[in-house]
């Protein structure tokens, strides 16, 4: 199990190299080897999991596909599967250079027009009406 946050710093004799400080977040990950759930759904679903809770902050860093392979030891394609669902749930999203970063789906609130619109509310008013065909016709207004 992995739990801490590490600081992408470079520590050299006369101090760090890159001023910069970025988190990188090692979410806790236990896998069960015996069951019938694939490791990358179990990866998924565990930082979803996590992200969903509130456990990983709005932009904090997930370890690259290797780093992440390596510590769960399984492959990178295992590991890239996981990620590539985080993204298509709107969780994390891929960065080049920069890698996995907590996304829109994470503690930030509402994520994508369609959410936003509806929390706040607009339209006002809604008719639903259907032709003589019978198809569905909707106004906003």
């Amino acid at each position: 199990m992995f739990a801490e946050k590490l600081h992408n710093e470079k520590s050299h004799f006369r101090g760090p190299l890159v001023s910069r400080r970025l988190q990188l977040f090692v979410p806790p990950i236990v896998l069960d080897r015996a069951s019938s759930l694939p490791l990358h759904r179990q990866i998924h679903h565990q930082i979803a999991q996590a992200i969903r809770g509130g456990a990983i902050d709005y932009e904090a860093r997930l370890p690259s596909t290797r780093v992440m392979a390596g510590l769960l030891r399984v492959s990178r394609n295992t590991v890239l599967a996981a990620y590539d669902a985080l993204a298509a749930d709107d969780l994390a999203r891929g960065e080049r250079g920069s890698g996995m970063r907590v996304g829109a789906g994470g503690n930030r609130g509402p994520s994508g027009l369609r959410q936003v619109i509806r929390a706040a509310g607009y339209p006002a008013r809604v008719l639903a009406l259907a032709d003589p065909d019978g198809t569905p016709l909707i106004i906003n207004f």
